[in-house]
């Protein structure tokens, strides 16, 4: 079936990036949007575009009856999920699909079995996959539990089934921790998705997250595009990726693309999807899950394929089969992604929502800015803080790098505290640079006083307008003119990061 005109279920920098490929490939598009988002890019964007709601998410962007009654009045073929919100919830793909709409994504059961972290364990048993030590069922005897931990090895990881961003994970060192460690992991997995369900695995030390891009048609065709290597995190949430991983061999590469399609191929899988590896010092890799949806890290693998995911997403939704063969595909350069966070990475990484009073994104060859604010508009309270995802291309990682760098230099934002100061550091480390860095990045090496030495814009014309005044009006020396215009260490700043 023809999709002459797309939902986009989501708001900010994905919404604008499914809206653009659609109105590339002659596809009407309608926006949804809360009453917080009323003036935001994607709103002014879209052909269309209905208010769903009050700020809050609950009310607005994850109502899923609303959505679908928007689809009804106004002619919609189908829905694109984008990621986050209702993009995993299989209820509401089966919602779609009854209400005899296309949605853009893989079949609900599909989400249901990689929903569940043990559900996807047991699809993919059938297939020499590899896979970290553990449980292969949800724990109900914890004395049994602590036989089998022993085996395994301290120290283990307790994990929630249903769980993802590190939530329902405890890290257990030694058996004396092992209840309490337990009763945290449960509780938090209740509070966090209504499900207490936990299992046990061998905590692999010194990991690194690379995950890899899958595609697959409802004919029974998987491709993958390639690995992205995504450790660089801080709690458990990643704010650098590359492609394609410094580490691994073609010997390597080869082996987990099969295993990733194996993974897709278990669950019947059409659509877009990642499965995440994590990969241990020895560069053994281990089946971790999948993400059965557009990731925020897309563009890195389609930078360095040339492919269009989202435009291979809905090709599949309208049931056409896939023209990329595995052998048509090649590395080609290297990409770097970094997410823009309103976020204080002096202060933990906590947010710092506000008004973007200046807002100049990065130009040039090699720099791609995948935003949903302009300068003036506010970060509301009610999402999360990403601003944009700034992805440079070069012929090598070193050239990919040095442009992130140039980009970030270049990057002007003032109202809000934002990542790119520690986005910087990492380009800069020589960890980084090496290639030697695993999941532990940031606690081995970050920490807020690396961040105080940079200028910062605000203090900088905050400096200037103090100047301007003492020469208007005391006429100081030079010497106190250059203390004040070019401070070696500023007291305000002291304060304000401590």
């Amino acid at each position: 079936m023809k999709i002459n005109k797309l939902l986009v279920a989501n708001r900010g920098e994905i919404a604008l990036r499914v809206m653009r490929t659609a109105r590339e490939m002659g596809i009407k598009t309608v926006a949804i949007y809360s009453e917080a988002d009323r003036n935001a890019l994607h709103v002014r964007y879209a052909d269309e575009a209905v208010c769903v709601g009050p700020a809050p998410s609950a009310q607005s962007y994850l109502r899923g009856d609303a959505i679908i009654e928007v689809c009804r009045k106004l002619g919609v073929d189908a829905i694109h999920p984008g990621y986050g919100f209702l993009s995993e919830n299989a209820n509401f793909a089966r919602q779609v699909q009854e209400a005899g709409l296309i949605f853009i994504g893989p079949s609900p059961e599909s989400i249901e079995v990689m929903g569940s972290k043990l559900a996807a364990k047991a699809a993919v048993s059938g297939y020499n996959i590899p896979m970290v030590p553990g449980t292969p069922d949800a724990i109900d005897d914890r004395e049994e539990a602590k036989v089998i931990s022993a085996k395994i090895g301290y120290p283990i990881l307790i994990k929630a089934s249903a769980g993802g961003g590190g939530k329902g994970m405890r890290v257990v060192e030694k058996e004396a921790d092992f209840d309490e460690q337990m009763d945290r992991a449960v509780s938090e997995a209740i509070s966090s998705f209504g499900d207490g369900s936990v299992f046990i695995e061998k905590y692999v030390t010194s990991p690194r997250h690379v995950e890899i891009q899958v595609l697959g048609d409802q004919h029974g065709n998987i491709i993958h595009l390639f690995e992205r290597e995504c450790s660089v995190q801080r709690r458990h949430q990643k704010v650098v990726e590359e492609a394609p991983s410094a580490i691994l061999t073609p010997e390597i590469r080869e082996a987990m693309g099969q295993a990733a399609v194996d993974v897709a191929r278990a669950c019947g899988y059409y659509g877009a999807g990642t499965v995440e590896f994590i990969v241990d010092a020895n560069l053994n890799f281990y089946f971790l899950e999948m993400n059965t949806r557009l990731q925020v890290e897309h563009p890195v693998s389609e930078l360095i394929t040339g492919v269009d995911l989202v435009e291979q997403m809905i090709y599949i939704a309208e049931g056409k089969e896939l023209t990329i063969k595995q052998e048509d595909l090649k590395i080609k350069g290297h990409a770097v992604e970094v997410r823009v966070y309103a976020e204080d990475p002096a202060n933990n990484f906590l947010p710092d929502v506000g008004t973007l009073e200046t807002y100049v994104r990065p130009q040039g060859n090699g720099v791609r800015v995948d935003d949903g604010f302009e300068q003036g508009m506010a970060i509301p309270i009610y999402y999360d803080p990403m601003i944009a995802k700034l992805i440079t291309y070069g012929n090598d990682r070193a050239a990919a790098i040095q442009k992130m760098i140039r980009a970030i230099d270049e990057y002007q934002i003032t109202g809000v505290q934002t990542t790119l100061p520690f986005c910087k550091f990492v380009m800069e480390h020589d960890a980084f640079r090496s290639g030697q860095f695993d999941t532990g990045f940031v606690a081995n090496y970050f920490t807020p006083d690396v961040l105080k030495t940079e200028a910062d814009p605000q203090e900088i014309e905050l400096a200037a307008v103090l100047a301007a005044y003492l020469l208007n009006t005391q006429k100081p020396n030079a010497a106190t003119v250059q203390s004040v215009t070019a401070p070696s260490k500023s007291r305000w700043r002291e304060r304000r990061l401590g």
